[in-house]
């Protein structure tokens, strides 16, 4: 009786082990924490402001993901948020694309978005994007609703 108790209890014990480190690896994925991909290009872009993206957002084209966020950092120079971003190479990106931070809705998180361009060219490894929209805040837009219509 007492083997059979300690065979259940190994198989369990393998069993959540085995669960934990599928967790683990789908959060090391999902986060950009996981082994880093060869077949990548790596691009920066320049924001004014990025509020809400952080290293591990997404960049999407058309809605699909094709990347993400692997550094942020202040440029004290320009004073800009200036991104790192790796994107899958099989994606050519026109060189004149737009980027921009945009929110899955009022409640969801930011990405970046690729708007493509109609260059012939595409952006080539350690290029920059040269056209990038930054994250737009709803207080501030809330604000200016308000202010524009207590004017009237």
């Amino acid at each position: 009786m007492a083997e059979q108790h300690s065979i259940t209890e190994v198989l369990t014990g393998a069993t959540v082990v085995a669960v934990a480190l599928g967790f683990f690896a789908y959060a090391a994925q999902s986060t950009g924490l996981g082994p880093t991909r060869t077949d990548t290009t790596t691009l920066t872009a320049s924001f004014r402001t990025a509020d809400g993206i952080l290293p591990g957002t997404d960049v999407r084209l058309a809605g699909v993901k094709i990347g993400t966020v692997t550094d942020m950092r202040l440029n004290l120079e320009t004073y800009r948020a200036e991104a790192v971003l790796a994107l899958d190479s099989g994606v050519p990106i026109p060189d004149d694309s737009t980027l921009a931070v945009t929110s899955e809705g009022l409640l969801g998180g930011n990405f970046l978005e690729v708007l493509p361009g109609g260059s012939p060219f595409a952006l080539e490894e350690g290029q920059a994007f040269f056209d990038t929209q930054g994250s737009v805040s709803l207080i501030t837009l809330l604000s200016r609703f308000v202010g524009a219509s207590e004017g009237e």
